[in-house]
């Protein structure tokens, strides 16, 4: 009993022990790493048991990323296989990702590089050696800065373009234009290359320039490739290159032809005044004129690829001489590009022969000297007439090109611009589409210099019958800025614009528009054919016309446009013709002027003051004086400020309504001053001096000002165009006052110091954001509410949620007004519903649960990458609302600044009782990532289906254009 009483205690005893022990033991600490890369890449190599294994390990490696910490591991790992293995597929994989490894963000790999040289100085095979010479360019590249790096890789270079392999000396060429230097001297004793003298130092272009002859042409085409590429990094290329660039315009290969015209025209624009003389003669030349003959040959090579980059690259030689300027557009060869013997010249010689008319022989005086092509020529007889063999080319892009050099040098000379203006009509005709829009997008651009003849208009106005709708708004915007030299011009103009206009109804905005600018363009052509125009007769009373026909309204248009300036035109108008004035003045205001007629009564108002009809200075002198008046307020709680500010607000509104070249700097200034105002009005409220419980109405009245200031700096953001660093500051500034105001809007009413505690945070967040982006610009915004938020942040950080709030209500209250500074140009984006009109009243029928195509027409203004951020909002009655993404092929860009939405709109809904109508309206989708100011995200950064990230983080929309309604009617389905 005792002896099993004594086990009992014992085992007991143990049992408290060893909890004792387990309690007292301190916790084991884990620590967490990441699997070594170099330790499994190490593992796969061994486990290969043949080079094909060892290549698809190496395959399968290279998709995976490697942290910089791992890849001088892994680097090791590679080389150490790399010595060991035979195969030469698997070695150059292993080269190839020596060069990968290389690019990594972190990673500085001036270590690898002796052992780089070293496998690099034991290979045997010519395409591992290739790779292996890649390797080291990109190893270079990283190590701009290393300049005894740079001279090890070029001596390398130098050593291997001995080699017989094209791919070696491609890569050693490639190496030395993007790392050699003009003052770094090249391997001495080298051999550099075929046919070239061996010399103690040579310089990196000589070098080069030796294998412009070699054998092979990717070789030679990697040459000159090289020296272009000494260029792009601003080293000033000899101009003894020229000639050896030259003998290379006539190489049986394209590549080497292509390469070598590209190096012909950078030495015309570095060397451009320099004299070389012609081949065969004693004459001289400028080497800009040599090259852009050499170059006009090249429009007639035999390969398509070489015709569009020659007719490319003439377009951007403007200080050719206008002789030879002018003999590309006329393939015979004229006297001025050779050398000819003047008159006196002629008779010296024929009076030292001793030689006279005999007069017995018809012409037997006339000079012996022909004209004779195989002569000493200034330029080459090809390049005569170049851009009309481009013209004429059998491939469209040839044909494209030459248009739009022929535009860029008829943009710098008015004469030539006239002597081409036929050949570009002429491209009207073309059979291809492209072509003939791109001709009339040239002749839009060089409208100031050109005059169209009667003949010309002709050809011109024909395109108006084409079927496509881009080809004939384009037209019309040629039109718009097209002088014509008679009235028959305008007559013929006319009558073709009204053909157009009855037979594609659609275009009926477009084409009047153009004759808005056809008459304000012409008044004194306008004039004589006014009582023709509008069918009056000095003796007769002429019936009234209909004011419902689109083709009256254009002439009007027309006619009201001329009449603007020209004050003898409005005594031929009938009585009729004042009324339709006064009708379309009130229902087409942005097509029909404002007019003095005689003895009508003129509005008293802004419009025919200063303001209105005044110049633009003026205006602009108002709109300066009215910010200068708002910048004396320090204060705006004082009396009577708030009542400048709206004072100001309504004068800012009413100067963008009568000055559309301001509209855009008015609206942004009257959005901001409203910001402040309403930022004003809710921090007055009563609500801060009374309980929670007291003032919910106050509460929610602020809240909506908070909300409306948001979505005000959004569009003061992201409407306008043309904003500098500090306004975008300063709305930003705005934007976090707002935030402010509903974070202590939000601590006031909800309860939970977890929620309020999230919101703080945030906040906090959005004003370290902002001192990142405009570091800058805190300058400007001394007193601000920013400033003082950064000047309390250490402070901040450690408060409790409660007296955070405190702080933002007692720093809202006194932090300063920040004046706006005006920045030169502002636009604001805007958009206009063309097609539906929403005048209809008849019903869009369709059968419930089917869906109706809507077609939409709009045009928009001023609005950056339309493609992205343009949206197509439908909404219901019964309150539903889609937004649809049209393609990118729907937007049209007919003039600059200019972008046309010609796409289609899928309805679909129950069956209704009624015809009922929806809202259609186009919104402009903004994200705060989306700001010009933020980090650009790297390129792999994008949606799986193609679309770019900002188009997945829409984080809100803006009203881009006013609502049309459309009335519809879906139909019970039959049974």
């Amino acid at each position: 009993m005792a002896a099993h009483l004594k086990k009992r205690v014992y085992e007991e005893f143990s049992k408290v022990s060893q909890q004792v022990t387990l309690e007292e033991a301190p916790a084991k600490k884990l620590r967490l790493t990441k699997p070594s890369k170099s330790a499994a890449l190490h593992i796969d190599l061994c486990k290969a048991s043949s080079p094909t294994d060892a290549l698809q390990y190496l395959l399968s490696f290279a998709r995976k990323p490697v942290e910089a910490e791992s890849v001088e591991g892994v680097v090791r790992i590679l080389l150490e296989h790399y010595y060991k293995e035979s195969d030469n597929s698997v070695r150059l994989k292993i080269a190839s990702l020596l060069g990968l490894l290389s690019k990594t963000q972190g990673f500085t790999p001036d270590c690898i590089v002796d052992d780089a040289i070293n496998i690099l100085n034991n290979e045997k095979s010519h395409q591992v050696l290739a790779q292996l010479l890649d390797t080291l360019l990109i190893i270079g590249t990283q190590l701009p800065d290393k300049t005894a790096v740079i001279q090890r890789l070029i001596d390398v270079a130098c050593k291997h373009l001995s080699s017989t392999y094209f791919g070696v000396r491609n890569k050693c060429l490639q190496l030395l234009g993007c790392l050699g230097t003009v003052d770094m001297p090249l391997g001495k004793e080298t051999d550099a290359g075929p046919g070239a003298q061996t010399s103690p130092v040579r310089d990196v272009q000589s070098l080069i320039s030796d294998y412009f002859q070699d054998q092979d042409p990717r070789v030679r085409t990697a040459a000159i490739k090289a020296m272009l590429q000494l260029h792009e990094r601003e080293m000033k290329i000899q101009q003894i290159i020229y000639n050896q660039a030259c003998k290379l315009l006539s190489d049986d290969y394209e590549q080497v032809r292509s390469a070598a015209v590209q190096m012909v025209w950078v030495l015309s624009q570095l060397y451009p005044e320099s004299i070389v003389p012609i081949p065969s003669s004693n004459e001289e030349i400028r080497l800009v004129d040599d090259s852009f003959g050499k170059i006009c040959h090249m429009v007639s090579d035999g390969s398509w690829v070489v015709r569009v980059q020659a007719a490319k690259l003439l377009g951007s030689m403007h200080q050719v001489s206008p002789h030879f300027l002018e003999q590309t557009l006329d393939k015979k060869l004229m006297s001025d590009l050779r050398r000819k013997r003047t008159a006196h010249e002629r008779a010296k010689e024929l009076y030292a022969s001793g030689e006279f008319s005999s007069g017995r022989r018809w012409a037997d005086d006339a000079p012996k000297e022909k004209v004779d092509t195989t002569g000493v020529n200034l330029i080459d007889s090809g390049a005569c007439g170049a851009f009309v063999h481009g013209l004429e080319d059998e491939m469209y892009e040839v044909r494209i090109a030459a248009v739009e050099a022929l535009c860029s040098l008829a943009q710098s000379s008015s004469s030539f611009a006239e002597k081409c203006l036929d050949f570009l009509v002429d491209m009207f005709n073309d059979e291809i589409e492209e072509v003939r829009l791109q001709s009339i997008h040239v002749l839009r651009q060089i409208s100031t210099h050109i005059t169209l003849r009667e003949d010309q208009l002709d050809t011109v106005l024909a395109v108006l019958e084409d079927s496509s709708r881009d080809i004939r708004e384009a037209l019309h915007e040629l039109l718009c800025y097209t002088n014509v030299s008679t009235k028959e011009c305008i007559q013929l103009a006319l009558l073709e614009l009204l053909k157009n206009l009855t037979k594609y109804p659609t275009d009926r905005n477009s084409v009047w528009k153009c004759l808005k600018f056809l008459g304000a363009r012409h008044p004194t052509l306008v004039l004589p054919i006014v009582p023709e125009l509008l069918s009056t007769h000095p003796y007769f009373d002429t019936p009234e016309p209909d004011m419902d026909d689109p083709a009256y309204i254009a002439v009007l248009v027309l006619v009201f446009n001329a009449a603007q300036t020209c004050p003898t035109m409005p005594a031929l108008f009938s009585d009729h013709t004042f009324r339709h004035y006064a009708y379309l003045r009130d229902s087409l205001s942005h097509l029909v002027p404002h007019l003095r007629l005689p003895g009508r009564k003129q509005t008293a108002s802004l419009e025919a003051s200063g303001v209105g009809s005044g110049s633009l200075d003026s205006a602009h002198n108002f709109l300066q004086d009215s910010l200068i008046r708002v910048s004396a307020l320090q204060n705006l709680e004082t009396p009577g400020a708030q009542d400048l500010l709206e004072f100001t607000i309504r004068d800012l509104q009413r100067l963008g309504e009568l000055q559309t070249e301001l509209a855009g700097s008015a609206d942004f200034c009257a959005t901001y001053l409203r910001c402040q105002l309403l930022l004003t009005k809710a921090l007055q409220e009563k609500l801060w001096t009374m309980a929670v419980p007291l003032c919910l109405k106050q509460n929610a009245k602020v809240s909506t000002a908070a909300r409306q200031i948001l979505d005000e700096t959004y569009k003061l953001e992201f409407l306008y165009s043309g904003l500098e660093t500090q306004q975008i500051a300063t709305i930003h500034n705005v934007r976090l006052q707002a935030k402010a105001l509903q974070l202590i809007l939000t601590a006031r009413s909800k309860r939970g110091v977890d929620h309020v505690l999230g919101i703080c945070e945030k906040f906090l967040q959005d004003v370290e954001s902002f001192q990142r982006l405009f570091m800058a610009e805190l300058p400007h915004f001394q007193d601000s509410f920013v400033e003082k938020l950064l000047e309390l942040m250490p402070r901040l950080t450690a408060c409790k949620p409660h007296d955070l709030v405190k702080i933002f209500q007692t720093t809202l209250r006194q932090s300063r007004f920040i004046h706006l500074k005006l920045p030169e140009q502002i636009h604001r984006a805007s958009a206009t519903i063309i097609e539906p009109t929403g005048e209809s009243d008849n019903a869009l029928r369709f059968t419930s649960g089917l869906v109706v195509a809507l077609d939409i027409d709009a045009t928009l203004e001023h609005v950056q990458d339309p493609q992205t951020t343009v949206k197509v909002q439908v909404l219901y009655p019964d309150g539903q609302s889609h937004i649809i993404h049209p393609k990118p092929g729907d937007f049209r860009t007919p003039g600059p600044g200019r972008v046309r939405l010609i796409t289609q709109v899928y309805l679909s809904h129950s069956a209704w009782t009624e015809a009922c109508q929806i809202e259609v309206r186009l919104l402009l989708a903004y994200s705060t990532s989306s700001c010009k100011l933020y980090v650009s995200k790297p390129a792999w950064n994008e949606s799986m289906d193609g679309l770019p990230t900002s188009e997945n983080s829409i984080e809100g929309t803006i009203h881009l254009s006013k609502p049309v309604k459309v009335f519809i009617m879906p139909k019970p389905a039959r049974r």
